[in-house]
């Protein structure tokens, strides 16, 4: 298996540092940048599969520099499409979101739902996921679409909001947790699940090429009834402020993101196996036993 780490000054692997040394051996890991199309070129020659997650995720980032994410969500996502048709590939696993529904017009939400750019982050996906379409249709380009629904767990970057929020609650140097908008609905999916649904993916024998498959639990739940479950998880309590710059401008708010999971079910055979509660535990579980031990815990 040939892994691909975005290039940086450190030589850093991120949380690849903590696999065990057997299945370490199993993987080549390669520092490149989905930007250059000659090194995914290089990369991608001779592979069957591909798994393409590369991509800058950071939602309020992406008002401050909108051209990078274009680079990034669409130029690297085009460079890698061209890679994958040249070498001919088996499949593409092409990463979408489903910030790319923008607010929910109906619930849940199917593949079939308007697509809305309410970020210049959800704009860049929707022309990668157009760009997979496409390649698809024009070319025959295996190449499919999953795409998950807030995706957590356990060593995600202390942007998200769920690990903010129990990271706050467990430094006791912290007094108050701040947070963004507490009211907007999201469709919590377990880490295990989603990784889980890509490997499904990767073997599935009727997968359908340049179409989306929503990866969601079905049931959503607004950010305050995340904040008071992980305050029972914890045992902590503090006051709560809201932060005004962590607030999305109003009209790119997206308020309510519900997963219909149905064609992941019948497609992939996948359903979510890990409940919300049990997901946020593990979460606090793993941040009490890093605490203090691990820098990477504060990589944001």
């Amino acid at each position: 298996m040939r892994c691909l780490v975005r290039y940086n000054s450190r030589g850093d692997q991120g949380f690849l540092g903590e696999l065990s040394g057997a299945l370490r051996r199993e993987i080549e890991i390669v520092a490149g940048d989905v930007c250059d199309a000659e090194a995914m070129q290089a990369l991608v020659r001779g592979r069957d599969a591909v798994l393409h997650l590369a991509a800058l995720i950071g939602i309020p980032y992406s008002y401050e520099a909108p051209s990078s994410y274009v680079n990034v969500n669409v130029h690297g996502t085009l460079n890698l499409l061209n890679a994958v048709r040249r070498a001919e590939c088996q499949r593409f696993i092409h990463t979408s979101t489903s910030e790319v529904y923008g607010t929910a017009q109906y619930i849940p939400i199917d593949e079939q739902h308007p697509l809305v750019g309410q970020s210049p982050y959800a704009a860049s996906k929707i022309a990668a996921d157009k760009l997979a379409e496409s390649f698809a249709r024009s070319f025959g380009t295996p190449v499919a679409i999953i795409r998950p629904f807030n995706t957590f767990g356990p060593r995600q970057s202390l942007r998200a909001v769920i690990p903010t929020i129990a990271a706050q609650l467990l430094d006791d140097s912290v007094r108050e947790v701040i947070v963004g908008s507490l009211t907007p609905v999201r469709d919590f999916t377990f880490v295990t699940d989603t990784a889980r649904a890509f490997l499904l993916a990767l073997e599935a024998e009727h997968l359908p090429f340049g179409e989306a498959i929503n990866l969601g639990t079905g049931s959503g739940e607004p950010i305050d009834v995340i904040l008071e479950t992980l305050q029972e998880i914890t045992g902590v309590r503090k006051p709560v402020v809201t932060q005004t710059d962590r607030v999305r401008p109003e009209q790119s708010e997206v308020q309510r993101l519900v997963s219909n999971n149905q064609r992941a079910q019948e497609v992939l055979g996948w359903r979510p196996q890990v409940a919300l509660r049990r997901g946020l535990e593990y979460v606090v579980e793993y941040l009490r036993s890093h605490w203090g031990a691990d820098a990477t815990l504060y990589h944001v």
